[in-house]
């Protein structure tokens, strides 16, 4: 046990005891942490296929971002966007460029920045393209998870996420995500945006089918429509691309981004498009205290830099292929299907052998931390740092499980 911890079943019981259970943690209680690596307060380490759901890209306390944290810890935490800080312009330029945008407005979470987005492209619509005041809808899919602000579950078609939080806010159509017909079908003259994952994370990474997105982004333009991609899990490296978007040739007019922006060591989210449409915005009508704090800003720049190199863009993308490859082979094995790209996948397993909650402890048992989504899915996402005998690990745990 590590000193002056509690072992791990009381320390679930005071966790159990304590919180508000919104949600339902694997019974592992983590202490410290290095790269790909866990340990938890009795001094077992852990392979980490989670990584924060994406905000670990860069793996745990990667050293230029704890050194950009301690540096910045030591002079400026928070000024408020009241006054200009001398990280604030370093991390919007840097992050404008990497998106190829005009510009960028820093916030906290995913949920903000998608919150943001809903915002910006209304008061675009009626502003810019001249839609009916009070009648902007946006174009959304079914499946997807943006957040969980009540604004956001308002659209959701997950019951968990949504039920009993209504009255719901208006203004969104769903049709079938990857559907091209029926998202041009929904699009009407007062269709402010479309709004889409490229990849949908929660539902259990899945990968439209092809041409969808370049279709989504051809009907946008043909009806004068913003495009928003929300790349807060599929972005900054995940897929082997800065932007998934990319890997199918689409840009989009505005990109939502989080979760590994902050380098896992601070929440940072923005939302990056041009002037054409983040400049509908005007002093007081959106901010937040903390949005671009310089605690923040100095992190996710050093986060931009590592991106600007494309190391770890190759690194899920040839590591990815290496990852893919393993956890095909177990198909007919106990997986009815993989999905996903770069180092992301989503693993369904045979719901007759076990549920996605029972693989998640059992691999857990053998020393892999991952995570169940609806029902008998697994979602792998390992740090970006993990290396090509982690992956060959963690592909053998999970063929110990399937084998029982």
């Amino acid at each position: 046990m590590i000193e002056g911890k509690l072992r791990t079943p009381e320390a679930v019981r005071d966790a159990e005891r304590w919180t508000a259970h919104n949600y339902h943690p694997l019974p592992v209680v983590i202490s410290s942490a290095e790269g790909a690596w866990l340990t938890d307060v009795d001094g077992r380490r852990y392979l980490d296929c989670l990584a924060g759901y994406s905000a670990l890209n860069f793996g745990h306390r990667h050293p230029a971002l704890i050194r950009a944290a301690h540096n910045q810890l030591d002079k400026l935490t928070l000024t408020s966007r009241a006054f200009v800080h001398d990280q604030f312009a370093d991390f919007c330029r840097e992050l404008a460029q990497l998106c190829g945008k005009d510009l960028v407005l820093p916030m906290n979470t995913g949920a903000e920045a998608v919150e943001t987005g809903i915002k910006v492209a209304r008061k675009w619509g009626y502003q810019v393209k001249g839609v009916t005041p009070g009648q902007a809808n946006i174009v959304v899919a079914e499946g997807n998870f943006h957040g969980r602000t009540t604004t956001i579950v308002s659209f959701s078609t997950d019951e968990d996420a949504r039920a009993d939080f209504g009255p719901y806010t208006p203004g969104f159509t769903v049709v079938p995500y990857g559907d091209l017909a029926a998202l041009t079908d929904a699009i009407d003259e007062n269709t402010v945006a479309v709004l889409l994952e490229p990849i949908q994370g929660e539902q259990g990474v899945v990968v439209p089918p092809e041409g969808y997105l370049p279709g989504v982004r051809r009907v946008c333009t043909e009806r004068n429509v913003l495009f928003i991609a929300d790349e807060i899990q599929s972005g900054l490296g995940r897929t082997g691309a800065t932007f998934a978007c990319q890997q199918e040739g689409v840009v989009p007019d505005m990109y939502l981004l989080g979760k590994a922006l902050g380098g896992g060591i601070v929440p940072v989210s923005a939302v990056a498009a041009d002037a054409g449409v983040l400049g509908v915005l005007k002093p007081g009508q959106h901010g937040s205290t903390f949005g671009g704090n310089p605690l923040a800003c100095a992190v996710a720049t050093e986060v931009v830099r590592l991106l600007a190199t494309g190391e770890f863009q190759r690194r899920s993308a040839e590591l990815g292929a290496r990852l893919h490859a393993g956890i095909q082979s177990l198909v007919g094995k106990g997986l009815l299907a993989v999905r996903g790209r770069g180092l992301w996948a989503g693993l369904d397993i045979d719901p007759a052998l076990m549920s996605g909650r029972e693989a998640g402890e059992r691999l857990m048992k053998r020393g892999v931390l991952a995570k169940d989504t609806h029902g008998s899915t697994i979602r792998l996402a390992p740090p970006l740092v993990i290396t090509a005998d982690e992956i060959d690990y963690a592909v053998a745990q999970l063929a110990g499980v399937l084998a029982g």
